[in-house]
């Protein structure tokens, strides 16, 4: 992955402004992955979370915690609609190594560390999600150097499986 892609993570506009909802995109080859996790982000906040809030009122103004909340149900969409429906794998970066690196392998110091787990409920992977989204000590995704695209991108090619 290049330099870009490492830097990327998902990383929402300031809590309670006008683009509360907006995840912040620079141009290139992650300004694709970070779309489509928009599309359900702004599909959760209109027309699935409950609020009394109208339509557009329910873009607008949103708390860290809710932006936290919105992304977390777009992941776990994304991903469990990426394993048919039936199953959901989610990467997370651990501090030690899983992986030892064999030859024909370049070894990239991030990849030797992805731990995998599965789920067989939407739900479940949806409450993992929202348990180790910003946690420091497993690096998921809201903070800078947690590899956060990449790890989704990970999380789909194994939720929807090598074979698919």
């Amino acid at each position: 992955f290049s330099c870009e892609w490492e830097r990327t993570y998902f990383r929402f506009r300031e809590p309670y402004s006008d683009l509360a909802y907006a995840l912040e995109a620079e141009k290139g080859g992650t300004r694709a992955i970070l779309m489509a996790v928009q599309a359900h982000i702004i599909k959760y906040l209109l027309f699935v979370r409950n609020t009394e809030y109208s339509h557009l009122e329910r873009l607008s103004g949103i708390s860290r915690r809710e932006q936290a909340e919105a992304l977390a149900v777009a992941l776990a969409d994304t991903l469990w609609a990426a394993g048919g429906g039936r199953r959901a794998v989610i990467c997370l970066a651990a501090a030690a190594l899983h992986l030892v690196p064999g030859g024909g392998y370049k070894a990239d110091n991030f990849t030797e560390r992805i731990q995998l787990f599965e789920f067989c409920e939407k739900a479940a992977a949806q409450e993992f999600i929202s348990d180790h989204i910003n946690r420091a000590s497993i690096c998921f995704i809201l903070s800078q150097g947690s590899h956060g695209v990449i790890l989704f991108l990970y999380s789909l090619l194994f939720s929807r499986t090598l074979e698919r």
